[in-house]
């Protein structure tokens, strides 16, 4: 179903939005119940949704019919990357319009709508650095899309395909005049293939996406502690045989080849990233001898993210070189990510013969150790031509000029980064595994130097007024190293460290996340941070995101992605034929934040026996963004505000929420697999209960009291999750799901209305 603005669209009633309980035969997703609603609140007459937003935009609002037939002008030459281009832009527009843009008048031609594309310079891409700016006028006859080099025309039939919405009559275009350009050169986004492998289909699927949103480095982590993933003709025992159910779970180098010529042709670079010297567990498995610690220790999972090389084997440079000059041959990009995050320590200092060699050549401790490495490696691709990123473990080596340092660690590493001169990519505010909604990652900008920025923008949008961390938790993060890291202001950055900012990149790690919820865990949230990296920090305001945000996911998932499918399908595993009352669940709580529900780093942290986690839980279903409790959290402040006439809603939308808790009961007691969410479920129907009877329906004596402890219990579990460090320390919530309406439930509590 296309959900695209229609003209004059009146407020629908929110009832008939939410799915009934027992109705089962074509359920709406959760991200779906509010669409119509969220649509309605973008008129027609205001300015076509765009994301990323323009730079410069100007548009009357008016939309004019787009007639069936497209005529491309080619005012420069035609290169082949163009007209595949102009083919993709052909076919999304057909699948956006289908199958209302294909009648024609009997006996006449039918009519065209002309593009004219025109570029000033001939150049190749991707590349570093290239020009990707574009200016675009539509009229109710053409489209003149002019850039500096062919790239700019991709990222302007982005932007032209986005004119295109239907309408009650058919597709219209949006009268518009822009001006665009990039803010940051470097727009990435890094999936984790290691822990959990994503097979090749669901890359190609990522791309589609990317350049609509005009994303322009697609970063793989493609080796890790759990897997390495791409073939190797010169070390075949890397990615060992094939599973016992014979699927494969590498890539061959015709599949890389693949890739980076379909991620080319969107104007995407592919940057791949093996990560040495530590995170090596796969590699020392396959090749032992050049592991730190021997025997290797195969029994604890803790291991997989510990296990470390011996920088001191002669050997294990000249393994390293070579593995690293193969790979490098796959990838042209100039740029190879060496990773060298997280070395254990103790992996080098519990082995005897390390230590000496340290104590040798004088090095006062492991990062100095590192650091030889990291310089020895570095230069190898460096005199290969290429240019060398690492994170920000590697700025304590003597690196090659150019070489690029991803920020991960906070600002605090951006600051030490940039003040070196190196080219700097902002990551640490954009762990997408977080789980965070995508508001609170979208108001970061990759300029700010405040710690846990994101992390705190999240948890003020969660809880509501009142609401904070119980003291236990509260003295739990507070030790004083942790209190230093949080309390020190850091200066902003001078305009000469500025300039050394390239870009910024979403990142998905994938411990708790395999290929069926890849879509559902990356859009439409990336969407949002395509923007924060191409826009202009002053246009990207958090309060117009979430209608917009809607409107894309809708889009992107017409165009080929399972954002919508994935989250139906793990419901329809969960409980077959009866998901209602699940997804009404979902449509009010998301999974507890800040790597709460990975429960193996919880493990690690407190030095348990790390276990495997299973994944298909309702936590692992739940979105982090839930567009029906915003949408009621914002109606309920816009109702104590004064819009009286919105009470009629609220009272359906609580009393949908009050009365789902028996019909999940029912399910659960069908479906084992549900159980988890019990205690979510009548949690929400305690608060909407509580909503109800401070909207005057159905109030008995002491609602207030139970109103104030629902309150409470639903603020306590968003604290728990509402940093890493509280994370360790805290009790999660039933099912590892919080309460997303809670900041309404809050406001109307503070409120005695009748």
């Amino acid at each position: 179903m296309i959900r695209f603005l229609l003209p004059g669209m009146a407020c629908l009633s929110l009832l008939c939005l939410l799915p009934r309980p027992e109705a089962q035969a074509q359920p709406a997703a959760p991200y779906a119940l509010a669409d119509t609603i969220a649509a309605a609140t973008l008129s027609a007459a205001t300015p076509p949704v765009l994301m990323p937003t323009p730079a410069t935009m100007q548009s009357s609002g008016e939309a004019f019919p787009l007639p069936p037939r497209l005529d491309i002008h080619w005012d420069s030459p035609a290169t082949p990357a163009l007209r595949l281009a102009v083919q993709r832009f052909e076919q999304h527009l057909a699948t956006l319009t289908t199958p209302q843009n294909t009648a024609s008048l009997p006996g006449a031609a039918p009519a065209a709508y002309s593009v004219h594309i025109h570029y000033r310079q001939d150049a190749a891409f991707p590349r570093p650095a290239m020009r990707e700016d574009y200016s675009l006028h539509t009229t109710s006859t053409q489209a003149q899309l002019d850039a500096q080099e062919p790239v700019g025309i991709l990222r302007g039939l982005a932007t032209l395909l986005q004119l295109v919405r239907l309408e009650a009559s058919g597709p219209v275009i949006a009268q518009a005049s822009i001006t665009d350009s990039p803010r940051f050169i470097w727009r990435g986004l890094m999936i984790d293939t290691s822990r959990h492998f994503m097979p090749l289909p669901a890359l190609l699927r990522q791309l589609d996406a990317m350049e609509m949103v005009k994303l322009n480095v697609l970063h793989l982590h493609l080796s890790d502690g759990a897997a390495f993933r791409v073939e190797s003709r010169l070390y075949p025992r890397l990615t060992g045989t094939e599973q016992p159910d014979g699927l494969r779970t590498f890539y061959t180098q015709a599949e890389i080849s693949q890739l980076v010529r379909a991620a080319a042709d969107r104007g995407i670079r592919v940057v791949p990233e093996f990560d040495t010297p530590g995170h090596t567990f796969a590699i020392l498995r396959a090749y032992p001898e050049l592991a730190a610690q021997h025997p290797l220790n195969t029994t604890d999972r803790a291991e997989i993210n510990r296990a470390a090389m011996d920088p001191t084997n002669p050997a294990t440079p000249v393994f390293v070189n070579r593995l690293y000059a193969e790979m490098a041959r796959l990838f042209p990009d100039p740029v190879f990510h060496i990773g060298g995050d997280e070395v254990v320590a103790r992996q080098w200092l519990q082995n005897s013969h390390i230590a000496a060699y340290m104590k040798q050549h004088k090095l006062a401790d492991t990062a100095a150790l590192q650091a030889g490495f990291s310089k020895q490696v570095a230069l190898a691709l460096h005199a290969r031509g290429k240019t060398i990123m690492g994170w920000d473990e590697i700025l304590a080596a003597d690196l090659p000029p150019g070489t690029l340092i991803q920020s991960w660690r906070g600002p605090s590493h951006t600051l030490d980064a940039t003040r070196a001169g190196y080219g700097t990519i902002i990551s640490g505010a954009y762990y997408l595994d977080r789980l965070l909604p995508a508001r609170a990652y979208y108001e970061t900008d990759p300029l700010d130097t405040r710690k846990g920025a994101a992390e705190a923008a999240a948890a003020a949008q969660t809880t509501g007024p009142g609401g904070t961390a119980p003291a236990s938790l509260a003295s739990a993060s507070s030790t004083p190293e942790n209190r230093q890291a949080e309390d020190t202001l850091l200066p902003p950055l001078s305009t000469e460290q500025v300039a050394h900012v390239l870009g910024a990149e979403a990142v998905l790690w994938t411990e708790v996340i395999d290929d069926s919820m890849l879509d559902a865990r990356l859009w439409p949230r990336t969407a949002a941070l395509a923007e924060r990296f191409w826009s202009p920090a002053a246009l990207c305001k958090g309060e117009s995101l979430a209608p917009r945000l809607t409107v894309m996911r809708d889009r992107l998932d017409l165009l080929g992605l399972h954002t919508t499918q994935q989250t139906l399908e793990g419901l329809e595993r969960m409980a077959p034929g009866e998901t209602g009352p699940a997804q009404v669940l979902l449509s009010a709580v998301s999974p507890v934040r800040n790597y709460a529900h990975n429960h193996e780093f919880l493990q690690i942290r407190h030095k348990e026996t790390a276990t495997q986690q299973p994944l298909g839980a309702l936590a692992d279903i739940a979105l982090p963004d839930t567009p029906l409790a915003d949408l009621f959290n914002t109606e309920v402040a816009a109702f104590i505000a004064g819009e009286t006439a919105l009470k009629p809603d609220l009272i359906r939308m609580l009393t949908l929420w009050a009365d789902n808790d028996e019909a999940f009961q029912r399910a659960a007691a069908h479906h084992p697999s549900l159980t988890a969410g019990l205690g979510a479920s009548a949690e929400l129907a305690a608060l909407a209960q509580a909503g109800l009877a401070a909207l005057g329906q159905g109030r008995t004596p002491g609602w207030r009291e139970r109103a104030h402890a629902a309150l409470d219990t639903a603020q306590s579990d968003i604290a728990a999750s509402a940093s890493i460090h509280v994370v360790t320390q805290a009790h999660q919530p039933a099912g590892d799901l919080i309460q997303r309406i809670t900041p309404g439930i809050a406001l109307l509590a503070g409120q005695d209305r009748p």
